[in-house]
């Protein structure tokens, strides 16, 4: 016998708190017979090559440890290749299977928050339904719950993560958002190590009444962002090319993206959220490493491009001065700035990804070292030494924040056993 589907929610996106539960649940213990723990929400569009694999596999493997206590729930946006037919299909065989069709309503975000407004349990969940999210991971993010994290994310930048085949535009294109999150809204994007994730728990209380309201296809942002979230767990995945079907990732998306942490940055909620304060210890110490960095930088551009010494070209002499200056600033950084970091991650390999990290950051800034360096110079007529420093000044914030939040991550996460 073919379930019936579960009716679509309407009207604000707003999750209960269900207060006639327990408002946290940490353990299988307390629940009420026959309420799940994990409702863990497959939101989908043509997805009818991979939903039913995907329900196996999840099946099978929370099965092991969360029998009889947990559900899936498909939220499908009416799919041409009807995937949630398919879906439907297989609710006889698994009794936790329950499948929304929406026909009036489109959209990932607004699908994840549908599926949790139906949801029984009290760790709410999302998952892609295409298979690059790995559901083995979500055994170790449901240990991050059980641990106490109010929020597990599976993240592709810690260690352990990473992404399979994606060329070079797509990384910078994920990376460029990341930082333009970083610039936009540091005290959510700041948070977790790989925001643009979107697999992930979380608690019930913590998003609990609070009225959501998503751009795109980025929902943990919004549960960054007006949830109340306190600790946070992140477990590294490697993101998996997709094996069937066609991937849905546009420019649009990215516009949407962009569209949405403006939203989050101006909400009242966010305003009256304070920033997340700069560590002022680590500042200080960026800092009195950049003065170092100066001394290198200054005493190089004058060794090559003064015309009493090897009288070289402005701008070449520039770069190579600075890189030398970035060599220094790295050396010092990882040892005394970020050296409580960089002894968690030993091993040439992880301090070589580091400096590249840091080179590239500093590199960009760089870019812009030149441009106002020149300006200065060139347009300005000011002393080139004293428009070195400038130039040198404009750019140290944005070298410190990127670094802190990319090359060491300092983030609101708790590291895990891998």
């Amino acid at each position: 016998m073919v379930q019936p589907l579960v009716p679509s929610p309407t009207g604000s996106l707003q999750v209960s708190a269900r207060a006639a539960e327990p408002s946290v649940c940490r353990h299988p213990a307390s629940l009420q017979p026959g309420q799940p723990l994990l409702s863990l929400v497959i939101p989908t569009f043509n997805e009818g090559q991979n939903i039913q694999s995907m329900i196996h596999q999840l099946s099978d493997r929370l099965d092991r440890v969360l029998p009889g206590q947990y559900e899936l729930i498909v939220v499908d946006d009416d799919s041409p290749d009807y995937t949630w037919k398919l879906a439907q299909e297989l609710a006889p065989i698994y009794s936790h299977l329950r499948v929304m069709r929406r026909q009036q309503e489109r959209g990932l975000s607004t699908a994840v928050i549908r599926g949790w407004q139906v949801a029984r349990g009290q760790v709410l969940g999302v998952i892609d339904g295409d298979l690059q999210h790995p559901p083995e991971v979500l055994l170790r993010l449901l240990a991050a719950i059980d641990q106490g994290a109010d929020l597990a994310v599976a993240s592709r930048h810690v260690q352990t993560g990473g992404v399979s085949e994606w060329n070079l535009l797509r990384r910078v294109l994920s990376r460029g958002a990341q930082i333009l999150g970083l610039l936009i809204l540091p005290g959510v994007v700041g948070r977790v190590s790989d925001p643009m994730s979107g697999y992930f728990l979380v608690q019930r209380a913590a998003i609990a009444d609070r009225v959501l309201s998503p751009v795109g296809y980025k929902i943990l942002l919004e549960v960054l962002g007006r949830g109340t979230v306190q600790r946070i767990a992140e477990v590294g995945y490697v993101f998996q090319e997709r094996q069937e079907g066609e991937s849905k990732v546009t420019w649009k998306q990215y516009v949407q993206y962009l569209q949405h942490l403006w939203r989050l940055r101006s909400s009242p909620t966010q305003a009256a959220r304070p920033a997340l304060s700069l560590p002022v210890l680590r500042f200080f110490r960026f800092g009195l490493v950049g003065l170092s960095g100066v001394l290198v930088d200054m005493a190089l551009l004058y060794v090559l491009s003064d015309p009493t010494a090897l009288g070289w070209g402005l701008t070449r002499s520039k770069i190579i001065a600075s890189e030398f200056a970035i060599i220094n600033n790295f050396l010092w950084n990882d040892r005394w700035t970020f050296g409580d970091i960089a002894r968690q991650q030993t091993g040439w390999n992880k301090r070589l990804k580091r400096f590249l990290k840091f080179n590239f950051i500093c590199l960009a800034g760089l870019v812009l070292n030149v441009l106002i360096l020149n300006g200065l110079f060139n347009l300005f007529g000011i002393n080139r030494y004293i428009a070195n420093l400038l130039a040198i000044a404009a750019v140290t914030l944005w070298n410190f924040w990127l670094n802190l939040k990319l090359s060491w991550r300092v983030t609101d996460a708790n590291s895990l056993p891998r």
